[in-house]
């Protein structure tokens, strides 16, 4: 693939990405609204100066613009990931996918003994968690409000405060937990 080509769609991927319009992105950048528009249809080859003022008003790494953009899968086996406890052993979370540079979310899996609660303190400000209940019964307690959730509901909250998981079915509680983080 020639390079105005790959230029051409990584800039249009990581500008809708940020939601930046053409004229946004060309106040960030100093780079003409037209030039940008060029280059998103691959009508022009850059140079290497607008590629640095374009990756600068970005926030984000030179090469980001001119590699190609591959996303591979990423296989993640549930033998593979470390599993954490509860202090009484009652809670296990196994995450699957960390928040890092790429992604602003982890995604977890929970499991949570009949009977049993747990109780977290709360994430960072602005975060919101987003539950599927996978098997079993589920009372949630977050910021006064109580929530039961019952295989395959689904809630999505503010988890910047403290909230707690109860198992109240008569099985093990299953749960996929993907917490978001505001960018």
């Amino acid at each position: 693939m020639e390079l105005n080509l790959i230029i051409a769609e990584n800039l249009n991927r990581l500008r809708l990405e940020r939601n930046l319009s053409l004229g946004k992105l060309a106040e960030l950048s100093g780079v003409s609204k037209v030039m940008l528009s060029q280059i998103e249809k691959g009508e022009t080859n850059p140079t290497i100066n607008t590629i640095w003022k374009i990756a600068k008003g970005l926030n984000v790494p030179y090469t980001l613009l001119i590699d190609k953009h591959e996303l591979a899968p990423i296989l993640v086996m549930k033998s593979e990931v470390n599993m954490q406890t509860s202090e009484d052993g009652t809670y296990r979370i196994f995450c699957y996918y960390p928040n890092n540079g790429k992604r602003n979310f982890e995604m977890f899996l929970i499991e949570l003994d009949v009977g049993a609660s747990y109780t977290c303190v709360g994430h960072s400000e602005k975060s919101e968690e987003y539950l599927t209940v996978l098997e079993g019964e589920l009372l949630l307690e977050v910021n006064g409000d109580s929530y039961i959730l019952k295989n395959e509901d689904s809630i999505c909250f503010s988890s910047a405060f403290e909230h707690t998981y109860t198992n109240k079915g008569i099985t093990l509680l299953k749960a996929l937990i993907i917490n978001l983080y505001a960018l």
